[in-house]
Order: C-alpha cells, then structure tokens, then sequence
C-alpha cells in the first residue's frame, strides 16, 4: 500500500503505526498530520478513496470527520465571543428570541442545554434546510434541566451554535468559517461543499448496520434518539450523497483534510485565532460528569472535550483533532473507513512514545 507525504526522522514509528492503520481495514485510506513546537513533523496520506478502490487519496483529499467537525462551529460563536458580539453568560433568547429552552450561549457551547432530540419524527431532507431545523430546534423541550446535566448534542451542535452566530452575525457557519476563520488561518476545512470541493471529497466507508451497531454499544438509551431523528447521518448513502456533502450540518459534516483539522488546533496552541483568555475559557473544563448521551464521564470546555493533557474532539467513525499543551503537538486524523478510535489512539501513542511523553490513560 503506497504512502506518500513526510514525517521527520525522528517519527518513523508514526509512519509505521499509520501503515498499521490503513492495513487494518484493507482497500481503505486516510490522512495524518502532526504539528509540533513550531513545525510540521509528519503528514501523510494513502490508501484508496471510494469503496471500490478506484480513485487514490490524495494529498488534498477532504473527508467528513463527524463530531471532529463540532470545534470548528465552535470557533465561529467564539470569534463573535471574542470581539464582544456574543455574550456566553447571556440566555439564548437574547440573539434567538423564539427559542423555548430556559439555557445559556454557554450552556449550548458547553453541551448543557440538554436540546439533544426532536421530538418530532421528521425526514432526512430536513438536514438540508437550514431555517426549518432551527425552528424544530427552537421549539423543542430540553432533555433536562439546562445546566443541570450534560450531554453532546450529536446531530444539533452546529445548528443551536450556528444560529446564534447567524442571528449576530447574518452568516450561517459555513460562510462565516471559511470568511472568518479558515480562510485567514490557511486550514483546508469547510462546512458546506462547493462544486470544487465535492470532486475532493473521499467517500466514507462502512456497513450501514455494523456501523449503528458499533456506535450504540453500551451508550444511554438517548443515544439512539438523538442521533436516529432526523435519520442519515449512519448512512452511507446518505452521508455520500452531494445533498448531504453541499447541505451546513455543523455538528458532523464538515470536511477537510488532516492538516486542515491538526492546523486549528495548532494555531490555538501558537496563540492565534482567540484572545488568551477566551482561549483558556475554550480549552479548560466548565462542566464535568457523566455525559447523558455517551454513556461516560467527559469534560466539556466550550466546544472541545478537554483533560488534564490538552484538548479536542473525535468523532464517530474514529477520526480525532486534538492538542497536547503538555507536549505541545497537534494532530489530526481522518480516516475513510469508519472504525473505533484505536487507529487514532494508536497513532497517537506512537507519537508519544517518540516525544518521550507517557502514554495517555
């Protein structure tokens, strides 16, 4: 299996690992790319970019990392945070006033407000328009107490931030990210493919049923509503599709390339994008607990997962975007075939081992 790119001397063992991840699900492919104090050591790509093995990665490949995605929606509300245009200790009814939940623009970025599902059974299409998801959104009853629990929002992240950034801003995430963040940054991720971008993007790789299975194991009984309703976001046809890829789903379906997603957390550790304090905000733990729809104990910063090591964000299917302030690297992984996060987690310790960093409980 052919890989092409550059890692730096000292990290042949993540060169390795990578070939071990792509050898673990035969005919698939993917992107890695690590940054380390000041510098990138290592990007790499490979392996093949359809189901069928007929089109290679390539060094510009964009693929959807999932939850990887909800960082970068995120940024945007920050942004605005940041130059004093939104109010994180403000309710959202200040900038959305149709908004039912009784929640805060930090309980929605940190995962608290507990707007998790829809009640309402509706169709597949309803991800492709914007205006009616926000409205089913706004109505919609929380699932606890905001504030009194928490719980990532899997399919709805990107809307309740999105549209508080709208509402300020008058552009949806997908402009406002590539005006505003992205494109000034040079990261090669977007919300919202154009023409340009479809003809990169990788397909996702995965047995539609296998894959449900995998994401439900030993998860809440909420799990399964709040990512089944609207349903398509497990399917791969669904996922695949240029409706889907063209659409702003800001909670799963950005795309871009390993560098793209290691650079945003890369720039956060040289100081860019955000003032200092609202980036120790962002980064450090606001909430903690057991999450009610994964099933297991998270910290939340706002936006990013955080711990004593750093900060980021994975996403079902196995892709990862994390920061190590302790060793001070920024890695990105985006795989095609969905899996678990053992790829990313074994990449990772492989870049740990080579630092001389402990492994990561």
């Amino acid at each position: 299996m052919d890989i092409h790119g550059h890692v730096e001397p000292a990290f042949e063992l993540v060169r390795e690992a990578f070939h071990q991840a792509l050898r673990a699900v035969p005919g698939s492919g993917a992107a890695l790319a690590i940054w380390h104090d000041g510098h990138w050591i290592v990007d790499l790509w490979g392996g093949a970019a359809n189901a069928g093995g007929t089109a290679s990665w390539q060094r510009d490949s964009i693929a959807q990392p999932y939850s990887t995605t909800k960082p970068f929606a995120a940024m945007c509300a920050l942004v605005l945070v940041n130059r004093g245009l939104l109010d994180l200790d403000a309710p959202v009814q200040r900038y959305w006033p149709e908004f039912v939940a009784p929640t805060t623009v930090r309980h929605v970025l940190s995962h608290q407000a507990g707007i998790v599902v829809l009640d309402e059974d509706v169709p597949t299409e309803t991800f492709y328009d914007w205006d009616r998801m926000c409205s089913l959104l706004a109505q919609q009853e929380p699932s606890w107490e905001p504030g009194s629990g928490l719980g990532e929002s899997a399919l709805f992240y990107g809307h309740l931030v999105g549209e508080l950034v709208r509402r300020v801003d008058g552009r949806t995430p997908g402009p406002f990210l590539r005006e505003e963040i992205c494109g000034p940054a040079g990261l090669d991720f977007v919300i919202g493919l154009g023409e340009d971008e479809q003809a990169r993007a990788v397909d996702l790789t995965f047995d539609n049923e296998e894959f449900r299975r995998i994401n439900a194991d030993g998860r809440p009984e909420l799990f399964q509503r709040a990512i089944s309703n609207p349903p398509g976001a497990e399917d791969v046809y669904v996922v695949n599709s240029r409706a889907w890829r063209s659409a702003e789903i800001p909670a799963v379906n950005g795309h871009g390339t390993a560098r793209g997603v290691a650079g945003l957390y890369a720039a956060l550790l040289r100081g860019e994008l955000l003032s200092p304090a609202i980036t120790q905000e962002a980064t450090s733990a606001v909430c903690s607990g057991p999450d009610l729809i994964l099933g297991e104990d998270v910290e939340w910063g706002l936006g990013f997962g955080v711990d004593d090591d750093g900060f980021g964000m994975g996403g079902i299917g196995g892709s990862m975007g994390v920061a190590s302030t302790r060793g001070n690297y920024a890695m990105g992984f985006v795989p095609g075939a969905i899996g678990t996060f053992d790829r990313a987690d074994a990449l990772e310790g492989a870049l740990r081992s080579c630092l001389g960093l402990p492994p990561l409980e």
